[in-house]
């Protein structure tokens, strides 16, 4: 199985070049200075950082020093988490259940679409994933042996979860919390203790970070994107904390139209349900019978334990994810990915060997045909085939499958084999032909999707696939470049649509405009300036200098002011400065025109002051040569 799952993420993965530019341009920095590695900052000369914690930039920037910037040096350590979460799927499930359902568990894990998806991306939800469900191993652990020191591992893996993608790590804390202190050996003072332990190595694992960044002077370190106050507590409790959850202003970005409606049905509709919701509906029957049907097994009963991690984790993350008024993305539904596969495959093993009782007997009946109508449903979504040839095999086996549970208690042992392969094969095959696509097909830019129905509303665009790949723009080749007869360049070298690639996350650059920022590049801090972290990032990469990223990820953080960057031009530190840019070239916030914002005026200044030229398809100027 992990052999299997590595091929398979493997498979073609340099087809996405850098993937999002702009984790692979802080990448890039991370591997040529030690500084912008610590801080994650997007450029080597350490303006400013990604609006994310570095954790998972570690990973990559660490892997660009050891081989060199490449589409695999960025994408291959993001395929080997995805394959050491499977392989930890499987251990949890293998502690309460048979080998067979334990395969079971990790091979739907792998086949989820947006897991076939992000575990080929360079997104920091691999690394997240990877890091909480060793937490949910963890704490498994510290149930089975009554051993504190799990309990401090989880703690450990929960904090770097949180330098990899803030407050989203601590949604499966109330189900190592709660499971622990309900099914952990021992007394209630020594459960007490393990959790405190926890809770403490959680802190130190990541507050280690915090209080380095918070003490050390701002002159010392890049400016922290996504805040206003340069904080990196800020961003944790704002942009991406409370923000996501209530769409609080996010630097006057607000939602930006990114968000599907908010409510009980997010994670069934649109794209959401074709990349994970496969077998959510069996899941959420399975935990609650499953749980009913243990109700008298003792208090520390290890597969009561696996289930109830599982299913809460499954259940505060799916309401959150269902309810958070911020930005929403679809791919945000991998988390769901190992838990839904877990509480199935866990609820189905309980009633299987509760057959002999007809309760659950029928539970395995519904589950199993809930699920092949629910696959034929999101089967019939795309339109395409072979997609709607699937759909009846999937709902007609289905069905009989479920008309065998039934009378599972009559069935032979080889008869009984026959009906849990098939019931297997069935429910696999609807998500496996979505993740065989997603692994077929090319993903580049922010907003990314997983499947061949890409939904309406800017939630479900167009996942940055390549033209002819089954999506919208942005495909690139290694290098990071949109094969020929892709999308029109704009100013700054990005394509049409969003200027500086919007949100897609950049696309084509300008290759002469490359070359210009590169001549003499050893004798400037910054070969180049321009609004916003996307125009930068593939700017970056295609150049390999240094460029700063004016405003941070939507160009309307005040990273620097203009005295700032007028001291910068002044000792020659910034050759060129390119005009356009991303969401911060709309001249502030949220696309209105705010001459306050530093990159407003730092456009005007520049505008006023220096000579416009064109190099390529770019509007530039020349920021040494002199006020005009």
């Amino acid at each position: 199985m992990l052999t299997l799952t590595a091929a398979a993420y493997l498979w073609t993965l340099s087809e996405s070049g850098y993937a999002n530019q702009y984790y692979s341009a802080a990448a890039q920095a991370g591997g040529e200075s030690w500084k912008a590695w610590f801080f994650g900052a997007l450029d080597a000369s350490s303006s400013i950082t990604v609006d994310k914690p570095p954790a998972s930039l570690w990973v990559m920037g660490l892997s660009v020093r050891l081989f060199g910037l490449s589409s695999w040096s960025i994408l291959v350590p993001q395929a080997l988490m995805g394959v050491g979460t499977v392989g930890l799927v499987f251990a949890m499930v293998k502690k309460v259940a048979p080998w067979q359902a334990a395969i079971a568990a990790g091979a739907l894990t792998a086949l989820t679409p947006a897991a076939a998806l992000m575990f080929r991306f360079n997104n920091p939800d691999a690394l997240l994933l990877l890091l909480l469900v060793g937490a949910g191993f963890s704490t498994l652990k510290a149930i089975e042996t009554g051993k504190g020191r799990w309990m401090v591992l989880a703690g450990v893996l929960l904090g770097f979860g949180f330098l990899t993608k803030m407050l989203q790590a601590f949604l499966i804390i109330p189900a190592i919390a709660v499971v622990y202190l309900i099914a952990g050996k021992g007394s209630f003072g020594r459960r007490m203790t393990h959790g405190i332990a926890c809770f403490v190595a959680m802190v130190a694992s990541a507050g280690w970070y915090i209080a380095i960044v918070e003490l050390i002077p701002e002159s010392w370190r890049p400016y922290i994107d996504g805040s206003t106050g340069n904080s990196l507590l800020e961003l944790t409790l704002g942009y991406n904390g409370v923000g996501r959850l209530n769409g609080g202003d996010y630097g006057g970005l607000g939602n930006a139209g990114f968000s599907s409606a908010a409510g009980i049905l997010r994670l069934f509709q649109g794209v959401s349900g074709g990349m994970v919701s496969w077998l959510l509906p069996a899941a959420l029957l399975l935990l609650v019978t499953g749980l009913v049907a243990l109700r008298r097994s003792p208090r520390t009963d290890l597969t009561r334990a696996a289930l109830m991690l599982s299913g809460a984790t499954m259940l505060v993350t799916g309401l959150v994810f269902s309810f958070m008024e911020g930005i929403y993305h679809d791919y945000y539904v991998v988390a769901l990915a190992p838990w839904i596969a877990i509480t199935a495959v866990v609820g189905a093993v309980i009633m299987w060997r509760d057959r002999d009782d007809l309760f659950a007997r029928i539970t395995l009946a519904v589950a199993m045909a809930g699920s092949s109508v629910w696959g034929w449903v999101l089967l019939g979504q795309s339109g395409e085939q072979p997609y709607d040839a699937l759909r009846w095999p999937v709902l007609i086996i289905g069905l009989g499958v479920a008309a065998a549970f039934v009378f599972a208690d009559r069935l032979t042992r080889r008869a009984a084999a026959a009906v849990l392969a098939a019931a297997a094969v069935t429910v696999g095959l609807g998500p496996a032909a979505y993740a065989i696509q997603t692994i077929g097909t090319a993903h580049t830019g922010s907003i990314v999707t997983a499947g061949p129905y890409e939904g309406g509303g800017m939630g479900g665009m167009g996942g940055g696939r390549p033209a002819g790949a089954g999506g919208g723009p942005g495909g690139q080749t290694q290098n990071g470049t949109p094969p020929t007869g892709q999308m029109p360049q704009m100013p700054g070298g990005n394509p049409g649509g969003m200027r500086g690639g919007g949100m897609m996350g950049g696309g084509a650059v300008d290759e002469e405009l490359a070359e210009a920022v590169s001549t003499n590049a050893g004798n400037f801090t910054w070969v180049a300036a321009t609004i916003g972290s996307q125009t930068a990032a593939g700017l970056q990469l295609e150049s390999g200098e240094a460029v700063m990223a004016i405003g941070g990820f939507n160009g309307t953080s005040n990273s620097i002011t203009l005295e700032q960057f007028q001291e910068y031009v002044a000792n020659d530190e910034i050759h060129y400065f390119i005009a356009g840019g991303g969401m911060g070239g709309m001249r502030g916030a949220g696309g209105s025109s705010d001459e306050t914002s530093s990159a407003s005026q730092i456009s005007a200044w520049v505008e006023e002051n220096f000579t416009q030229t064109t190099i390529g398809s770019s509007t530039v100027y020349d920021l040494t040569e002199g006020a005009a």
